[in-house]
């Protein structure tokens, strides 16, 4: 698969709330993904690694009240959108975020991606 069909896919993905089935069949074995300085991880390698951090992203959120994904933008081997959400998470107020998805493609899979936003402070 071409970059533009696995970035289509992935947007028609997020804004299905399909999140696990983007990264179950678009996400390569070794992907790693990358938090802003400030996250409560930084970097995570690996598919499970990775399908383990949706899963707590995911446990973290008491609701989602909207959210919007841009079209993606495509040059060479590399995507990106723009994510925001309306979301309440457990324990805190509702609150507006919005990112900046970068994403590497090789051989039809999604072999990185980078997260670009301001985090919420970390409460210890």
């Amino acid at each position: 698969m071409k970059t533009q069909d696995i970035a289509e896919q992935l947007v028609n993905y997020c804004r299905q709330g399909q999140f696990a089935e983007a990264i179950q069949n678009l996400y390569g074995q070794n992907i790693v993904s990358i938090e802003p300085e400030g996250a409560p991880v930084k970097e995570t390698v690996g598919l499970e690694a990775v399908i383990a951090k949706a899963q707590q992203f995911n446990d973290m959120v008491e609701e989602i009240h909207g959210m919007e994904i841009s079209d993606p933008i495509v040059a060479d081997k590399f995507f990106s959108c723009t994510m925001k959400m309306d979301v309440t998470y457990k324990g805190a107020p509702r609150t507006s975020m919005e990112e900046i998805c970068l994403y590497k493609v090789e051989e039809g899979k999604i072999v990185r991606e980078e997260f670009f936003f301001t985090p919420m402070p970390q409460h210890a």
